[in-house]
């Protein structure tokens, strides 16, 4: 296996394998092309977006700065909207449904790393996706760790840390987060 096969397979593999850097550095070249687009410029932008998405449609909107590693990992869903500082480190996939909203300064983490320091200087790691629903709202300065599912119809509060899988219509705040509330159906949109 290549090191992206096994990158994308949630395999140990190294993250300084040539053919992955250049693939990196592509992505952050366009990142910044991206970046300096004038924000009225709202068809140039969008079509960047679906030039270095893996799924972006007429609609997705992402308010500039935007940061990701890869780019064609990150699948977004209808009518989605970032707003300013979404970075998101794409490994794995990340899969966002329809309808979703973004805060300021949100990422989404997807690569792992030992907590042994010895380890963690082989620049081996290894990386798990993270899935979001439909209709999921995510509050300013939140970090969604690797590996989490994050249901439909939920809210997740400004500032909180999304360490493990939030069950669909609820809201969860805090570090960890935690499911304070459940969304009762008859108010799901």
């Amino acid at each position: 296996m290549t090191e992206k096969q096994k990158m994308l397979a949630g395999e140990l593999y190294n993250a300084c394998d040539p053919d992955l850097l250049v693939e990196l550095n592509h992505v952050k070249t366009l990142c910044q092309q991206y970046n300096n687009l004038l924000p009225t410029d709202f068809s140039a932008r969008n079509s960047m977006l679906q030039q270095m998405l893996g799924a972006a449609d007429a609609d997705t909107f992402i308010n500039q700065p935007f940061y990701c590693d890869y780019g064609r990992h990150i699948r977004v869903g209808k009518r989605f909207f970032a707003n300013f500082c979404f970075t998101v480190l794409d490994e794995a996939f990340v899969t966002i449904g329809d309808d979703c909203f973004i805060g300021p300064n949100v990422s989404i983490l997807t690569a792992c790393h030992s907590t042994d320091p010895v380890e963690r200087n082989t620049r081996m790691e290894w990386a798990k996706p993270v899935t979001i629903g439909c209709n999921v709202w995510i509050g300013g300065s939140v970090t969604v760790l690797p590996g989490v599912t994050i249901g439909d119809n939920c809210t997740i509060g400004a500032g909180s840390v999304v360490t493990h899988d939030i069950p669909a219509n609820s809201v969860a705040v805090g570090n960890p987060a935690r499911v304070i509330k459940t969304i009762t159906s008859d108010t799901n949109p």
